[in-house]
């Protein structure tokens, strides 16, 4: 049997998840001995859907076995899926819903799936989190991922479900990037409107929008302010060993969600799929963790 390719298609590398992606990928090529591309997209939709088309395209003898890729937009790329199937060739979607895989599966031999983070179940435990740190109830900064993001939404939707109603919410966005909070953080700053109301907590959808709004109250204000600014809570989501876990270990966050990568699996499945001709599930979940435990956060 000829050695197996695969591709990669993050969405930038300007995030600790991505390179955590990128990481479990190539752990998982190596232990699985197969060939293995990474592309990144720079949070460009279109760049994603060239990308990956110009492998799909390319000379047959290096066209990847299996495509695995976190959508950048908001869509899951359908066009590029069929192509892909067409051709016989493995696709997984990463972190995201995929309302065409059903349709796909039923006419192709190739692996098609998605694997995905639970998002509501992510937002569910950051609310949860901002209820055992403002049990009195209190204000919330809160940036958001991209608007047209699903599983910015989908944070967004679990957090309300589980958040107390004397906890008031004031979202900004960002794009998943610590500069693109630095960025939102500066701009609110400069409208004043951090004056209106106190503020009693930052959240972000994810860690490195946390560091970044940090830095941009460190940055943006001085004296007293400033240390206000800095004593509030910051939480995040990933919890990435490296970054969010130490970040709350130092004290930079006081929590975050840990939400296991899972790329390296996808690589996993899909090759047992074509060594064994076996099937997968349609659709599968990581399962996300409080960090630290919710009991130790309301103490």
């Amino acid at each position: 049997m000829k050695k197996l390719r695969f591709l990669v298609s993050l969405t930038t590398k300007e995030n600790d998840y991505q390179l955590e992606q990128a990481a479990s990928a190539q752990e998982a090529s190596r232990r699985l001995g197969v060939d293995l591309e990474i592309l990144y997209a720079d949070n460009d939709a279109i760049t994603q859907s060239t990308q990956i088309l110009k492998a799909l395209q390319g000379d047959p003898q290096l066209r990847p076995d299996a495509i695995a890729f976190e959508p950048v937009g908001a869509t899951s790329l359908p066009q590029v899926a069929r192509t892909a199937a067409a051709a016989g060739i493995g696709w997984a979607v990463l972190n995201r819903e995929a309302d065409y895989l059903s349709e796909l599966r039923k006419t192709s031999r190739a692996p098609i799936f998605s694997i995905s983070s639970n998002h509501q179940e992510i937002g569910k435990i950051q609310g949860q989190q901002f209820a055992a740190m403002l049990p009195r109830g209190g204000s919330i900064l809160y940036i958001q991922g991209p608007s047209e993001n699903s599983a910015a939404k989908d944070r967004t939707t679990g957090m309300h479900a589980t958040l107390p109603a004397n906890i008031h919410v004031t979202a900004l966005r960002g794009q998943w990037t610590e500069e693109s909070a630095y960025k939102s953080i500066s701009s609110w700053m400069r409208l004043n409107l951090a004056n209106k109301g106190g503020i009693d907590l930052i959240g972000a959808q994810n860690d490195a929008m946390a560091i970044g709004a940090r830095k941009a109250f460190e940055d943006a204000s001085q004296g007293e302010e400033r240390e206000h600014w800095l004593r509030l809570p910051y939480t995040g989501v990933d919890g990435l060993a490296k970054t969010g876990q130490t970040w709350v270990r130092t004290g930079s966050l006081k929590a975050t969600v840990v939400v296991p990568a899972n790329a390296g699996q996808a690589l996993s499945m899909i090759a047992e799929a074509i060594k064994s001709g076996s099937g997968v599930p349609e659709r599968s979940y990581t399962i996300p963790t409080s960090f630290p435990p919710l009991e130790k956060l309301a103490r």
